[in-house]
């Protein structure tokens, strides 16, 4: 008698684009064979993270992360989410301790306007995690273009 297979572990790493309609539906589609956790970066300006001033930024992620789950939810697709630490890699770290994903999925904006494209936190993260690393584009009208990382 064969056995099932083991669900699939995916996180999810987004901030602005956590609550984006393509992000949703790409949860959406993979979300029966696949176990969902989305982490929603606290980002921050320097000022107020030097001044330890975290509230507005967290407060953000949540509601955005909240609107993210709740759609997913109405959907019928099952995720966890949480806020995490306003460095993407140190969020990806920590989640990772926790929720040993099989795959890391990271939406971005278009890179004329992504800071973590600028900070290049797709190959930082290719380089630091032994697992496979999707990053979803999302466009401004909605569109998005899913790019396999190079590791």
């Amino acid at each position: 008698m064969s056995r099932p297979s083991p669900r699939r572990r995916v996180l999810v790493v987004a901030n602005e684009t956590v609550d984006a309609a393509v992000l949703h539906d790409t949860i959406v589609a993979i979300a029966d064979a696949t176990e969902v956790l989305v982490v929603a970066p606290a980002l921050n300006t320097r000022l107020r993270h030097w001044t330890s001033d975290e509230d507005g930024a967290r407060r953000a992620a949540e509601e955005r992360l909240g609107r993210c789950l709740s759609g997913l939810a109405d959907a019928g697709a099952a995720a966890d989410g949480w806020v995490g630490d306003a460095d993407p890699l140190q969020a990806i770290a920590d989640a990772l301790a926790v929720f040993p994903a099989d795959e890391l999925l990271v939406a971005t904006h278009p890179e004329s306007r992504s800071n973590w494209l600028a900070r290049d936190l797709v190959a930082r993260a290719c380089a630091r995690f032994s697992l496979p690393v999707v990053h979803l584009v999302v466009e401004d009208a909605g569109v998005a273009v899913a790019l396999p990382a190079a590791a």
